[in-house]
């Protein structure tokens, strides 16, 4: 089961990284960015993560993708935040 903890932590880990990444001009802080998402993912609820890979064993774990998946994986985060119980207009899509 997924619980709503699973999602909100997942996504505010991720979503602060991105910021984070998607900005940095520094080759050292993207890597270390990576290399805490492969931990974070490696450690993370597996229905969440098989969810938001869609299958693919290697989500969020090859330097080749990473800035795709993970903008993908925020994305999805983000539409299942607003999807929960309880999400109103004003909740559904965080910034």
């Amino acid at each position: 089961m997924i619980s709503r903890d699973s999602i909100e932590s997942a996504y505010s880990f991720f979503h602060q990284k991105w910021n984070v990444f998607r900005h940095s001009a520094m080759e050292w802080q993207k890597d270390d960015i990576e290399y805490a998402i492969g931990q974070y993912v490696d450690d993370m609820n597996p229905e969440l993560y098989a969810i938001i890979s869609k299958g693919n064993p290697d989500f969020m774990k090859l330097h080749s993708a990473f800035a795709i998946d993970m903008e993908s994986a925020v994305s999805q985060l983000e539409t299942l935040l607003g999807s929960l119980p309880g999400a109103t207009a004003s909740n559904s899509t965080l910034a």
